[in-house]
């Protein structure tokens, strides 16, 4: 579908690029990465309240780029990585990894990929929170 001016003199523009727009000018800026690094699977980001930054930064079998400010440590996370996942109360998840603030770089992984996995990631948070996994709470039929 293509929108284009009454006059018919006007650029047409797809339904796409609209929608694009319009997030464009509602959507807060996205962490910057570093330079080198490259996101083949997208790129979200999974924020902690501060105050458990330090106890989890330790427990991660491997850890990517993380952001923090006063509020929040931000870990960069595959772009779905919220997919069947309830994250503990209290954790933010931001799709493309757009923040209001601007938390500096704390950590830089070696290499060029600059993900914390997502599951050891929603391990130690449940466990720092005292959250039990969504998947181990009981069926009901």
């Amino acid at each position: 579908m293509a929108v284009s001016g009454a006059s018919g003199g006007g650029q047409v523009l797809s339904l796409d690029t609209l929608v694009r727009l319009r997030r464009g000018l509602t959507a807060p800026p996205r962490l910057t990465l570093p330079e080198g690094m490259t996101t083949p699977l997208g790129c979200d980001a999974v924020g902690v309240p501060a105050r458990f930054g330090p106890s989890v930064l330790p427990r991660l079998p491997r850890v990517g780029c993380v952001y923090a400010d006063d509020a929040y440590w931000w870990w960069i996370v595959p772009s779905d990585s919220d997919y069947a996942l309830e994250w503990p109360d209290g954790v933010r998840y931001s799709t493309g990894a757009a923040v209001l603030d601007t938390p500096r770089l704390i950590h830089r992984p070696d290499g060029t990929v600059p993900y914390t996995p997502p599951i050891p990631l929603y391990l130690v948070l449940c466990r720092v929170t005292g959250t039990t996994p969504s998947w181990s709470h009981p069926l009901s039929a």
